[in-house]
């Protein structure tokens, strides 16, 4: 696995197939793993935040989930051939798990999205166990009871939503007292895999558009939307004087 480097903040230049062998490979070693599926945002995000930088350096892998990133890639002297969506990713990892030993938790979002997720998934793969989920909202007391849930129940992969960049910084200061296998930074993906919040169709995705879909249904997006063409320039900046 070749490793690009954009704006600081490294990524797995590997198809969506060799990231899903990885996270197998992750769930099946002895140690703690930890992938996050940095975007252009996340990347601005972390040139302005010295720890967030410093979380997504320690990662197991950085997989290039926006097609910002491959575009970006360009500039580098070793551009990244495939965009690895993260919500594809875990969703391949249920589709390996279902015939595997290997158990699940869901931590994240408004109440009751995880649970919903659970559902889903465990009717569409048959045979996932997904032993618990949690809420995205919780105080210091909360958290302590997370903790030890997902301590007792001993899941092999951990998913995390609870938004950038509190999700990777949460997984980074917690993943040495968590007895699970692998960590994942997931976003607004349990939305997703619940059915509360609608992905793109193929068309979009399949031509790299997904961006564009996310636009034109949730206006509201529009000013985090403009991180993207200031990361281009950002890129671009760096490739020509060094900046």
């Amino acid at each position: 696995m070749s490793i690009c480097k954009i704006l600081g903040v490294p990524f797995a230049d590997i198809t969506p197939e060799e990231a899903v062998d990885r996270g197998v490979s992750y769930l099946n070693n002895n140690g703690k793993s930890m992938i996050f599926t940095p975007n252009p945002e996340m990347v601005m995000e972390a040139r302005k935040d010295r720890e967030f930088m410093e979380v997504l350096n320690s990662s197991t892998m950085n997989i290039p989930d926006g097609i910002g990133i491959i575009y970006g890639s360009k500039f580098t002297s070793n551009p990244i051939k495939y965009r690895v969506a993260g919500c594809d990713l875990i969703q391949e990892l249920f589709d390996r798990m279902k015939d595997m030993d290997k158990t699940a938790y869901f931590f994240g979002s408004a109440p009751g999205v995880a649970d919903e997720a659970k559902k889903a998934m465990e009717a569409k793969y048959k045979g996932l166990k997904i032993t618990g989920t949690a809420n995205g909202y919780f105080d210091k007391e909360r958290e302590k009871e997370i903790i030890a849930e997902i301590n007792e129940l001993k899941p092999d992969l951990l998913l995390v939503g609870i938004g950038f960049p509190r999700q990777e910084k949460w997984i980074y200061n917690h993943i040495r007292e968590l007895n699970i296998k692998l960590a994942i930074g997931v976003g607004g993906s349990l939305d997703v895999l619940s059915g509360s919040v609608k992905r793109a169709p193929d068309f979009f995705i399949n031509h790299n558009l997904e961006w564009f879909y996310r636009l034109i249904t949730q206006p509201s997006r529009f000013v985090r939307m403009l991180q993207l063409p200031l990361f281009m320039l950002v890129v671009i900046r760096n490739k020509l004087f060094g900046k």
